[in-house]
């Protein structure tokens, strides 16, 4: 339910909040889910309501911590920040552990069978790029041109502009990563991205320069995302390998080869 004017005021708040555009969306998102599911304005609502929504997105819904972290966040922005809401105690009640569990690493060797078993460039150069960079899915498919700089060097980097939390970094490139952009730029030739979206007329096999070239934006994150899941299928790996993975098995290829974790912390931004 978006029509309600306490929805309308706080999405006009967070306007005004030096929020990533993702976050802005997520937490409008996550208070009109709350509106939806009581079916009403979610201005009226008490704490102890708040308290009863948050235990059904835990018990029953079964929302992880993540989750679990942006509707807490979300919802004591809305009812604190914006609506001044005093004497709540409900966010403060609502602790979230951080996950014990290590995350999943793959050899050398697996990824390299992950990559063989995507069969087009576009998708297998991005992805590539992910796991010899680090780089979140995001960042990667939103690479511009002119963020690879001392290309022609012996030691070429890529700038990553606006990453997490709004930060640039540079991430060194290897010679041979480089190369393979290379490689895939000369197949499309557009002016701005790495990694054009498909347009209308595109092909999945033989990409035409001059269709890429009209292309008004990148590569999504969920084709990335829903290729990655084919590839990981084909080459029978885990199924809990997602391409965030891709990220921790650069972080710890680089730790097993003696690269120090200030650097890496760099890296990874």
């Amino acid at each position: 339910m978006t029509n309600h004017p306490s929805v309308a005021k706080f999405t006009a708040f967070v306007q005004l909040k030096d929020f990533r555009g993702p976050t802005k969306k997520e937490y409008v998102r996550y208070v009109c889910r709350l509106g939806d599911h009581y079916q009403c304005d979610p201005a009226v609502l008490t704490e102890d309501q708040v308290r009863a929504y948050y235990l059904e997105l835990r018990q029953v819904r079964k929302f992880g911590a993540s989750a679990m972290k942006v509707a807490k966040y979300a919802l004591r922005a809305f009812f604190c920040d914006c609506l001044h809401r005093e004497g709540w105690t409900v966010f403060a009640e609502l602790r979230i552990a951080p996950p014990q569990t290590l995350p999943l690493v793959l050899s050398r060797e697996q990824v390299a069978v992950l990559l063989k078993a995507v069969a087009q460039p576009r998708y297998r150069t991005v992805l590539g790029l992910i796991y010899h960079t680090g780089l979140r899915v995001g960042e990667a498919v939103g690479i511009q041109l002119r963020d690879l700089r001392d290309s022609k060097t012996e030691h070429p980097r890529l700038q990553v502009r606006c990453g997490k939390g709004g930060k640039d970094r540079y991430v060194p490139l290897s010679p041979a990563m480089m190369a393979e952009l290379r490689i895939w730029w000369k197949t499309h030739q557009h002016p701005v991205f790495m990694f054009p979206g498909p347009t209308t007329g595109w092909r999945e096999r033989g990409l035409a320069a001059a269709a890429s070239q009209q292309a008004q934006t990148h590569l999504s994150v969920s084709a990335v995302q829903n290729t990655f899941r084919l590839a990981r299928a084909a080459s029978g790996l885990p199924a809990e390998a997602t391409v965030h993975t891709l990220r921790h098995c650069y972080a710890t290829h680089l730790l097993e080869e003696g690269v120090s974790l200030r650097l890496i912390s760099q890296y990874l931004g």
